[in-house]
């Protein structure tokens, strides 16, 4: 497996992104773009995104994450590249 095309991200999302929805938004994209990692709600209303996998499918995922469902509202969108460390094997909602 040829490392450098894989990367991570970790996205601090904030706006009207708590109970619309977001994360299962951010879970069924990363699915389609056959990402692992996580999405959680952050005490202070914020969604916490770290996803990993093809560096490109990342770069989506992030384009959706600006955008959000329907419902939602992103303000703004915290974005932090990280070393590709394969720590998940799936994609999960916290």
């Amino acid at each position: 497996m040829n490392y450098i095309q894989f990367s991570s991200v970790k996205l601090v999302v904030s706006g009207k992104v708590q109970g619309v929805g977001y994360r299962y938004f951010i879970a069924r994209k990363a699915s389609e773009l056959e990402l692992n990692g996580y999405a959680k709600n952050l005490f202070n209303g914020d969604v916490e995104i770290v996803a990993e996998g093809r560096k490109e499918y990342l770069h989506a995922l992030v384009l959706q994450a600006k955008e959000g469902p329907r419902n939602s509202r992103v303000d703004s969108c915290k974005v932090e590249w990280l070393d590709f460390k394969k720590k998940y094997d799936n994609f999960e909602i916290y």
